[in-house]
């Protein structure tokens, strides 16, 4: 049932796109050579996602990306499709311009070619922001309670997705970023190795991120594609020098606890209060948990701090409409009761390496922790 509702949100749009696209040529060979190329390319993606998961190392690389960058593509083709159609309805309600000029040969050629071009630009841009990763900057105060620290300084990373297409300048550039951030800590909400990668590259992901220098290390928790395919690679954690928490607590040089939630997938994943409430200090909490849907059990539980990502904040617009309605937060900061919420939207993404909404980042959160030290 899933694979057919996925499917027919694909095709149906894909439907639409090509009638009206084909009223656009007049001559019989015309028609049939667009037939040809445009049903090609709309089973390109479906054909290339398959490949992307054969465990065969570094198959058709170059198929699977014009195969990721086919889908933001037709997404665009089918909104300018859209917006055309929608002036079209415009302009003969109030008649801007005699409908039989546009209809000529010219008018109709020049629009195939616009339709064709405004995509093609957009995917561009997003090519660009996606390769673009922006370092963003909070600041906010939580209680010190037991603690005696008074600063941290936390770096927010998540949704790599790290698999054979990832550019070989990814990981060194983030390292080295995150290298010169003097961070105490680095925090990984999930999603950081697509879960089937069997490549030699991984290798090289855990020699990158062993170099990661921080004060208190590299912690994460596990997302939903760390499990995909039957994944759940620990060795790679190990190997990385990645302290993964599992349903699980650490207290961190007797100055905060954090804690590492199951995914939400996970239906017998711990309730949140069950592992606050075990905590054996009052020290100031902080939580991973990949999704952000669980926000006002973890706001009742006490928790200082939130970390989450998974939503891309949407990826594609106007996906991040839809984000926003599935999500009390889908990406950015938000406090809820006493528990500050960040929701990142991710170093990279799943699928096309495209972003028209928000930006690849990572989160520096500077955290002042107030009060006096209660024992």
């Amino acid at each position: 049932m899933f694979i057919t509702i996925v499917f027919a949100i694909y095709l149906l749009p894909g439907i639409y796109v090509y009638i009206r696209i084909l009223n656009l040529f007049n001559h019989k060979h015309g028609k049939i050579i667009f037939t040809i190329a445009f049903w090609l390319l709309m089973f390109l993606f479906p054909l290339t996602e398959t490949l992307a998961h054969s465990r065969v190392s570094g198959l058709g690389n170059s198929l699977i990306l014009s195969g990721y960058l086919l889908l933001p593509f037709l997404l665009y083709l089918f909104l300018s499709v859209l917006v055309r159609d929608l002036l079209l309805v415009v302009n003969r309600m109030l008649k801007i311009i005699a409908t039989e000029k546009l209809q000529t040969p010219r008018i109709k050629i020049i629009t195939f070619f616009i339709l064709l071009i405004i995509p093609a630009m957009v995917v561009v841009f997003g090519m660009f922001k996606y390769a673009d990763i922006k370092v963003n900057r909070y600041q906010i105060e939580i209680p010190r309670r037991s603690s005696a620290l008074q600063h941290l300084r936390i770096l927010l990373a998540s949704d790599f997705h790290l698999r054979e297409l990832t550019s070989d300048h990814l990981m060194p550039d983030f390292v080295k970023k995150v290298n010169s951030l003097n961070a105490d800590i680095l925090l990984l909400p999930g999603d950081i190795l697509e879960g089937d990668r069997q490549d030699e590259q991984v290798a090289e992901f855990e020699r990158q991120f062993s170099q990661i220098q921080t004060k208190y290390g590299v912690y994460a928790s596990l997302g939903n594609h760390e499990f995909y395919h039957g994944g759940e690679r620990t060795d790679f954690f190990k190997n990385a020098h990645i302290t993964v928490l599992t349903d699980t607590t650490i207290i961190i040089n007797h100055a905060f606890a954090l804690l590492g939630r199951n995914d939400q997938h996970f239906y017998k994943r711990k309730p949140v209060s069950d592992l606050v409430g075990n905590l054996p200090d009052k020290l100031p909490v902080i939580i991973l948990d990949h999704r952000p849907t669980d926000l006002q059990n973890i706001s009742a539980s006490g928790a200082d701090i939130l970390v989450s990502g998974h939503t891309h904040n949407g990826q594609l617009f106007p996906f991040n409409y839809i984000a926003d309605k599935i999500y009390e937060l889908s990406w950015g900061y938000k406090k809820i009761n006493k528990t500050h919420v960040f929701v990142t939207s991710g170093i990279q993404l799943w699928g096309p390496p495209v972003r028209t909404t928000g930006d690849s980042e990572m989160m520096v959160i500077d955290v002042v922790l107030t009060g006096l030290v209660k024992y």
